[in-house]
């Protein structure tokens, strides 16, 4: 086999832009004419343990069907939360992984992923490096938490947090109606960074102060103060609005949660339940109506309200990828850096994965106000510039067309 060909996988949580990033670099796999076909390994690295490939310069082989994917949400190829063994206590999946890139003659393998796929994209680049393969590693950045290092800002946040405020701006339309005493909590993802509860913010406009208060991971939790907060603003609105991040944690790092929580692959508390949780002390303490709302996964799917800021940015990561391995880069993330607010401008670039991988990237503090409860000037103008601009969808029968993803079912066995 002459061919010399590419990989690329998806993992971690799905984003409404994740799918940019990888019509990015089915795109730019055309323009380079270095590689003759893209693979994609089906849900994440396990594709490649499992033989699960799709032929991407089949499957999305013209413009129209690219555009198509850049506006699907989630992730086209699927995903998974596997953690890979470090090769020196277990080398097995490494030589089987690489194995398969010889198979395939892979000169590239691309991820997409948050933090856990960069720790994937570190292990299989040091483990390229100990057999002196050619094969580059590039990482691709994606997450509504927008935690990575040495980057601005994740590809995915940005339609996150344009859902997160225009779904505040609804919520509060929703609540102002009612002239009695009320509380309504909602909880938005944020497990270690309140980057994306941060964002309810961009919902206040020149009626609407919601929301009220804010929480975040980054300062810890007071009950009372929490309490004091509610009351001292029930004294001048009848409807009280509070953001929360789901990763709220008391001064003793205690996650304040309705529900014990469960650890994934990677050590990580999946939680759920702190909005609930502060309905239940706001109804056990102040006695007025309270409910709290959930957001979910409905913020990380929204293709229907992606920024088109968010959306570009993804798309010109994924190339910047394939440019970057063209150019004998590996063991790297592709960056973006802002180089102006006013206008918006940002440059791309790259930087070793090993400064990122395992690292997460919080709030500053001085973001924050002095209480506890609420953003900064600072932190708005940052935000601002990410939810600009819409995206046109397709429509069928009154509902969007995406991507079908067939090729994501079970394969039943006869």
């Amino acid at each position: 086999m002459n061919q010399s060909n590419c990989m690329v996988a998806q993992s971690g949580g799905p984003t409404s832009a994740i799918n940019a990033s990888l019509a990015g670099v089915i795109s730019g796999v055309t323009k380079s004419g270095k590689y003759d076909i893209c693979y994609g390994a089906i849900n994440g690295i396990l594709g490649i343990l499992n033989e699960n490939y799709l032929n991407l310069s089949d499957s999305v082989e013209n413009e129209e069907k690219l555009a198509r994917l850049m506006r699907t949400p989630a992730m086209y190829l699927g995903s998974c939360r596997h953690k890979l063994p470090n090769y020196k206590d277990d080398d097995s999946p490494y030589i089987f992984i690489f194995n398969q890139f010889a198979k395939f003659n892979i000169k590239a393998f691309f991820y997409i992923g948050g933090n856990d796929s960069m720790d994937t994209v570190l292990k299989l680049s040091d483990y390229a490096a100990k057999i002196n393969s050619d094969i580059r590693i590039i990482g691709i950045p994606k997450t509504i938490d927008n935690d990575l290092c040495m980057i601005d800002h994740t590809p995915g946040f940005g339609s996150a947090a344009k859902y997160i405020a225009s779904t505040m701006l609804e919520v509060a339309h929703d609540t102002f109606i009612y002239a009695v005493k009320s509380v309504t909590i909602v909880e938005i993802m944020g497990r270690d960074a309140g980057w994306l509860t941060a964002a309810s913010a961009l919902a206040r406009n020149e009626y609407n102060t919601a929301p009220h208060f804010i929480y975040l991971p980054e300062v810890a939790f007071n009950q009372e103060n929490f309490l004091n907060d509610i009351r001292e603003k029930l004294k001048t609105l009848n409807n009280v609005i509070v953001a929360v991040s789901e990763g709220i944690r008391d001064e003793n790092g205690d996650y304040i949660t309705a529900s014990k929580a469960v650890a994934d692959q990677f050590g990580h508390q999946q939680l759920s339940g702190a909005g609930k949780a502060l309905e239940f002390l706001v109804k056990e303490n102040i006695g007025v109506k309270v409910r709290s709302i959930e957001v979910n996964v409905l913020q990380r799917c929204a293709a229907h309200m992606a920024s088109r800021t968010d959306l570009d940015e993804a798309f010109a990561l994924g190339e910047k990828a394939v440019s970057l391995a063209e150019e004998g880069e590996t063991a790297t993330m592709v960056t973006l850096t802002r180089t102006s607010n006013t206008p918006y401008t940002v440059t791309y670039g790259h930087a070793p994965i090993r400064g990122i991988a395992n690292e997460a990237k919080s709030i500053p503090r001085e973001w924050i106000n002095e209480a506890g409860n609420d953003i900064m000037p600072q932190l708005q103008e940052y935000l601002l510039p990410l939810i600009q601009g819409e995206v046109t969808n397709e429509y069928k029968d009154g509902v969007p067309v995406y991507m079908p993803v067939s090729h994501l079912k079970p394969k039943i066995k006869e």
